[in-house]
């Protein structure tokens, strides 16, 4: 409990039940428990009380009672999230957005879809592709999920180095302020410049600023096809040499994701061509559009690779493989877990040209801080997926140095150190590394302004005051 918020007591309890409904309220332990934690994992800290709200007039209820008794709130969406952003650490009030999952509407004529923040991203797209559309933002999450929570940390995915990331398709929002009033930001159309854009303001802010409520989100026609190459390169540098050469003969694929050396290692077993255990990275390309347009393209990027250095190319152009090859890319994660005691999640960014160099810079570190790095992800925006074992969970003191000396690196390198994951709790103590005393101070003022009570999801995103 945080020294400024008070305990919920009794007499609290009570007030919340009245004003938001009995049935809305959990405070069984047991039933607790499951909301005290994100994807995260290692982070837990277990709610004074849960609410599952069903409406925003519930949430604005309940955060004008927070102002007044001073207990702090924090939003979940669906708990997926890898930075501890949904972890209530100062107790309080731990409340679900998982019940306003409604798709309100999928306006085919202006191809926009209208959602509660609860939505699984993959029920919205299945829906948008009922009606022809597409909503192309994908976490590795996408089927467990909530747009919402897409939403909160400005989610990616492997297709946003064609199609972009979650804010390039909330054209508007319906939230909850801090300080209970709703609130209606953005536009139902294409375009719009009324007064400063609160919408993008709200989007990536990690539920420190408001609480999205519903979403009005861009739709775009699907596309009629996809096709899939996938290739078994000498060395991580000759992958990246690949990518870059793709991508300046004016080709854009949808994804572009790779698996280093020690990824092969752990689902080699499952890629069904020869030359796994001589590879030095995986590469999987996708194109979709017409479908022969695409075939002649994605021949084309085959040959640009061969060019290039790659050993060998595989076209998957059938969704059987298809489907085969993302098996193989999402058991990785899943191996990993399986494999250490100890397995910590970081999501960076750095620059196209830059991915080979540092990850080559990475051997080093894994000898000086006694772990294995297992490295993945979206090659065509330099969105990397670090994955940080170790043998025994007691190593987590020396990871964390070896982590902050990788994200050192990061920034060295002209990149960020989050590229989707947000900060939450698990990087604010990194965020003086990547913004200036002044831009932190700035950022401070404007939570200030939204939540002057401090109640709404405290302790996320920023460290704590010396």
């Amino acid at each position: 409990m945080g020294p400024d918020f008070r305990p919920l007591s009794p007499d609290i309890v009570a007030r919340i039940r009245e004003a938001v409904a009995p049935a809305t309220v959990i405070e069984d332990a047991a039933k607790k428990e499951p909301f005290g934690r994100d994807g995260t994992l290692e982070a837990f800290a277990m709610p004074e009380l849960v609410v599952e709200a069903t409406s925003a007039s519930q949430i604005s209820a309940l955060l004008k009672l927070a102002n007044e008794l001073r207990f702090p709130v924090t939003p979940r969406g669906l708990g997926t999230g890898l930075a501890g952003g949904a972890v209530p650490i100062h107790g309080g009030v731990l409340l679900s957005l998982a019940k306003m999952n409604r798709i309100l509407a999928i306006d085919r004529d202006n191809f926009i879809a209208v959602v509660e923040p609860g939505v699984l991203n993959k029920d919205l797209k299945d829906a948008a592709r009922e009606a022809g559309l597409y909503y192309p933002p994908d976490p590795a999450s996408y089927d467990t999920c909530s747009i919402g929570g897409n939403a909160a940390t400005n989610a990616g995915g492997p297709s946003c180095v064609k199609y972009g990331v979650t804010r390039e398709y909330v054209l508007g929002l319906e939230a909850v302020l801090p300080t209970g009033e709703l609130i209606r930001t953005g536009v139902r159309t294409r375009k719009g410049v009324v007064g400063y854009d609160l919408t993008r303001l709200l989007v990536g802010s990690e539920g420190t600023l408001g609480i999205i409520t519903q979403l009005t989100l861009k739709l775009i026609p699907h596309p009629a096809a996809i096709t899939t190459l996938v290739s078994l390169c000498p060395s991580l540098s000759v992958a990246m040499e690949a990518i870059r050469a793709v991508l300046g003969a004016g080709h854009i694929p949808c994804v572009v994701e790779f698996l280093d050396r020690h990824c092969l290692d752990l689902v080699g077993d499952l890629l069904p061509f020869e030359g796994v255990k001589d590879a030095g990275a995986f590469l999987l390309i996708e194109t979709d559009g017409v479908p022969e347009i695409i075939a002649r393209e994605i021949e084309t990027i085959g040959e640009i690779c061969l060019g290039a250095g790659v050993e060998q190319v595989l076209l998957a152009p059938d969704a059987r493989r298809r489907e085969r090859m993302w098996e193989v890319r999402k058991a990785v994660s899943l191996r990993i877990e399986e494999r250490y005691p100890l397995d910590v999640h970081e999501d960076i960014v750095v620059p196209i040209r830059r991915i080979a160099d540092f990850v080559r810079r990475l051997p080093p570190l894994e000898e000086a801080y006694g772990m294995r790095i297992y490295t993945f992800g979206h090659a065509g925006d330099g969105n990397l997926h670090l994955s940080m074992t170790a043998e025994t969970r007691e190593a987590r003191e020396r990871i964390d140095r070896g982590i902050e000396e990788i994200l050192k690196l990061v920034l060295e390198m002209g990149g960020t150190i989050s590229g989707e994951h947000g900060i939450g709790m698990m990087k604010s103590r990194y965020l003086p590394l990547e913004l200036s005393p002044e831009s932190i101070r700035l950022q401070r003022g404007i939570k200030s302004l939204f939540d002057p009570q401090g109640i709404l999801n405290p302790g996320k995103v920023f460290p704590p005051l010396p």
